[in-house]
């Protein structure tokens, strides 16, 4: 009797993960997908949205004008990620711990506010290159390609560079000395054994890197300049497009998706290709570099985390610069935060708000289903697992639309509210609690569970009194997560906001767009305040790994 009431209680959070995904994901998707099949003028099955897609250089310019920043991207997040985790985690360098929150927040500030920060250093008028103007050097323009590169690049590195840091940490020292005591060194022993004994990771930062590349919608918006990427071009054809047959918006969010899953294939095909398990017995020692050595070690790895922080130093610079509308001035005040406190307000508690509800959704469902695909050995949950990550590879772009086609009549009518705004905060990150409470489960052993429902506890007790308050680091590095991602979301909002439930990453990006750098900069600079805090509660309180953000 009793193992039947444990069945059934998770037979029901299993059945309320295939609903989630039913309703939240496949639902939205399926609303939009089925118009790029459908021909606009009679309605009739037909490919002519392909046809037209493939048919016109300008749709076939911007195919290749996205992947060539994402792989430019992901490439100078691999070339910034590698070096800095291995010299950090084999060689003694000052300041290491400084260097990797650095790197997080660097990683967990939105990627518009490196982009416009960028832009007022380098941009037509930016201070950097007005001096360097001044002495006869003239740099490339940084809008278009090499600027949407660099920002992707800057900010994407530290996913390679976590993942990485803890591969390096586990590799097993006796084989490096084999290679050694064979006559290789250096840069061989490095590239034939070191590399490839990490490469799984290393390709899964560099997986997780390049999806963020594919679907980054406000960096290109902001610093692309005429540059077109998939997904402009697809809130560009959806805001564009007459009526509720969004066709050609769905033929590019295929194409962003089926990128998605066809380098996701790839890296488990190259990580899967060979066996890179060590017995993590004989680990690899700290060594202390000396001389020219250990200067170029700490140049390397201050400049690479230097590159990355100097946008968000400026953020917050100018957020205090003296400002009167989308000119500054000489000096310093509080101009900015008087206008973003007294004239909008109200973007603040939306986003406070909006981001408080999606990730209490997220631990609760988040915390039940992470429990079912660590506990549960049913063909049910197997099937389930990779169906709760699909909003890894959907761009927020795409979800927006997705929401706007599916939720906008009876007997959803979502549209304009912050009920749609939270929903889709909740289904884009889900996938961190979900991932976060499944591996903290698997440090604890469910003969704990087994004993109190042994002892009469029903399920759900046995599950709320021993099993939830040994998982809290895993929730609340999930919900962490949850949290500074959702409140620096706007791929997906941009499309879903309404006046009155515009959000602090809305409002700045529009105020970049039109100029208002200011009132921009102190908005950002909150936001990077909550995520800041949001780290040190991490760290402080619950002593979770850096590499445990990133799942």
């Amino acid at each position: 009797m009793r193992r039947l009431e444990r069945a059934s209680v998770w037979t029901a959070v299993t059945v309320l993960g295939y609903a989630v995904v039913a309703f939240f994901l496949v639902y939205p998707l399926a609303s939009i997908f089925r118009f790029a099949f459908v021909d606009v003028e009679s309605g009739a099955f037909s490919l002519s949205n392909f046809l037209e897609f493939f048919g016109h250089a300008y749709y076939r310019v911007t195919f290749l004008n996205t992947l060539v920043v994402a792989v430019g991207g992901t490439l100078g997040a691999l070339l910034l990620g590698v070096p800095l985790a291995f010299f950090t985690t084999r060689y003694r360098i000052h300041g290491t711990s400084l260097l990797s929150t650095f790197a997080v927040l660097a990683l967990l500030s939105p990627p518009f506010v490196g982009a416009y920060s960028w832009i007022m250093l380098l941009g037509r008028s930016g201070f950097l290159r007005t001096a360097l103007l001044g002495i006869g050097v003239q740099l490339p323009p940084i809008y278009g390609p090499l600027g949407i590169i660099l920002v992707y690049t800057l900010h994407y590195y530290p996913y390679v560079f976590l993942l990485a840091a803890g591969a390096f940490t586990t590799v097993d020292r006796s084989l490096e000395e084999a290679a050694e005591n064979l006559g290789a060194t250096g840069f061989r022993k490095f590239f034939r054994v070191t590399l490839p004994l990490v490469l799984p990771s290393v390709t899964a930062g560099a997986l997780i890197a390049f999806m963020m590349c594919l679907s980054n919608f406000d960096t290109p918006m902001i610093i692309g300049g005429n540059y077109r990427v998939l997904p402009t071009l697809a809130y560009n054809l959806f805001t564009s497009e007459v009526g509720e047959r969004p066709g050609l918006a769905s033929v590019v969010s295929i194409f962003l998706i089926l990128f998605a899953s066809v380098v996701i294939f790839l890296q488990r095909w190259v990580a899967g290709r060979r066996k890179y398990a060590s017995s993590l017995i004989n680990r690899p020692r700290m060594q202390r570099l000396r001389g020219w050595k250990s200067a170029a070690g700490h140049l390397v790895c201050w400049l690479i985390v230097s590159l990355s922080t100097v946008p968000l130093a400026i953020v917050v610079l100018f957020s205090f610069r003296k400002t009167s509308g989308p000119v500054f001035h000489p000096g310093f005040a509080l101009d900015s935060y008087r206008k973003v406190f007294f004239e909008v307000p109200k973007t603040i508690t939306n986003s406070l708000f909006f981001s408080a509800a999606s990730v209490l959704l997220i631990v609760v469902v988040g915390t039940l289903l992470g429990f079912v695909l660590a506990r549960r050995r049913t063909v049910a949950a197997r099937v389930l697992d990779p169906l709760l990550m699909i909003p890894y590879i959907i761009p927020g772009t795409v979800l927006g639309i997705g929401f706007i086609v599916a939720f906008n009549r009876k007997p959803l009518y979502l549209l304009g509210t912050g009920l749609i705004i939270i929903l889709a905060y909740f289904i884009r990150r889900l996938p961190y609690s979900v991932r976060s409470a499944a591996s903290i489960l698997k440090q604890i052993d469910p003969a704990l569970e087994e004993a109190a429902i042994n002892l009469g506890a029903p399920p759900g007790q046995a599950f709320r009194r021993v099993t939830l308050p040994l998982m809290i680091p895993g929730v609340v590095s999930g919900a962490i997560m949850s949290w500074v991602t959702a409140i620096n979301e706007v791929s997906a909002s941009i499309l879903l906001y309404v006046g009155r439930t515009m959000t602090m990453p809305i409002r700045i990006f529009l105020s970049v767009v039109d100029g208002y750098f200011g009132p921009a900069s102190a908005m950002a600079t909150i936001l990077l305040a909550a995520t800041g805090l949001s780290l040190v509660i991490v760290n402080r309180f619950f002593g979770l790994r850096r590499e445990a953000l990133v799942g």
